[in-house]
């Protein structure tokens, strides 16, 4: 869903990945800066329980995996290893942010049962996208899914920020529920995503099965 603002985001971006070009910076330095920080907004902050700072610093990084597309197209500098580069640093990113939300309720939210839910949502985002990208190795296609990963950042950080920012100015920690309200959608969307991506793999491979046995016949 978020795929058809990404080119808007890409020319808010712009200005600063072409200075970044004319400085020598390579899109995966770019990458690697920017997990760096999206790790630190994450794992410091909401422990901390400093959920809005943790947002916006988080936020202040996480368009880097825009800019060093950006970047990589505009050189020329597209490759095999960036690729897998960046969707591996993707998944350290996304552990950070519900690893530190599961953190977060281990420690001053103080309920184990909602930092369980932040490690389920963790998983099976996790298993999402695996599913995808071991179908896709088989020669498969598995991009199906009501879950789809900038949709789940989005969703996840802007309650955290809004929830908490409605508590600081007044509205009271009831507010903070939104939070765990998020990550049980997304716990359930996540799911619903992997059932989806095993269902279609399946039906191709019984599809493929059954062109086989026609052949033969």
């Amino acid at each position: 869903m978020l795929e058809r603002f990404r080119q808007f985001w890409t020319n808010i971006w712009a200005p600063l990945a072409n200075l970044f070009i004319r400085l020598g910076i390579s899109p995966n330095t770019v990458t690697f800066v920017g997990t760096l920080g999206v790790v630190a907004g994450a794992v410091i902050f909401f422990p901390q329980g400093k959920l809005l700072a943790g947002v916006l610093f988080i936020t202040a990084f996480v368009f880097s995996d825009i800019m060093d597309g950006y970047m990589a197209r505009l050189t020329g500098n597209t490759s095999k290893f960036g690729a897998f580069w960046d969707s591996t640093l993707d998944r350290i990113g996304d552990a950070a942010i519900f690893g530190g939300l599961a953190m977060y309720y281990v420690g001053p939210g103080d309920n184990d049962w909602l930092a369980a839910l932040a490690i389920y949502s963790l998983s099976m985002g996790s298993v999402t996208s695996y599913a995808r990208a071991r179908a896709e190795s088989l020669g498969l296609q598995a991009k199906v899914g009501i879950a789809e990963r900038a949709d789940r950042l989005v969703f996840i950080l802007v309650t955290t920020g809004v929830a908490d920012l409605i508590n600081m100015v007044g509205g009271g920690e009831d507010w903070l529920i939104a939070i765990p309200i998020a990550l049980g959608l997304l716990a359930v969307a996540n799911t619903i995503t992997v059932v989806q991506r095993v269902l279609v793999v399946r039906d191709q491979v019984l599809a493929e099965i059954a062109a086989e046995q026609a052949s033969e016949n």
